[in-house]
């Protein structure tokens, strides 16, 4: 079981906007505030960014280096994905894999992959 994640940010209000409306719509709430960082939390899970450090977080997220390749959140239902699929790039987020989408992960695979602002990349699986 995974207690919690923490994930350094460049700019926490841009991304804390983005996280609340998606955690949200997935049952999280928010759950501790602070001058740096905020967390949202779920049953015994929760999820955090917190600003990085200033002289390391000038450089983008490079994809494929060498630490996190991506988060993966479930929900019950595929109209969830779907929903969200249509309004991720409102919130300021880029769907991946739009011409495979939502079998990208493989044809027993629905999901929506996305990358967040600052250009990490997350996945929200369907398990029904």
């Amino acid at each position: 079981m995974l207690h919690h994640i923490d994930i350094y940010v460049k700019d926490l209000e841009k991304q804390s906007n983005f996280w609340s409306w998606f955690l949200g719509e997935l049952g999280y709430q928010e759950f501790q505030k602070w001058e740096t960082g905020i967390s949202w939390k779920k049953a015994d899970f929760y999820y955090v960014l917190s600003i990085g450090d200033q002289e390391l977080i000038q450089a983008p997220y490079q994809k494929g280096g060498i630490g996190l390749n991506h988060i993966a959140f479930g929900t019950e239902k595929r109209a969830t994905v779907d929903r969200l699929k249509e309004e991720i790039q409102a919130h300021g987020g880029k769907v991946l894999y739009v011409e495979d989408y939502p079998y990208a992960g493989g044809p027993d695979h629905n999901a929506l992959y996305f990358n967040d602002q600052e250009g990490m990349k997350r996945e929200l699986v369907a398990t029904e």
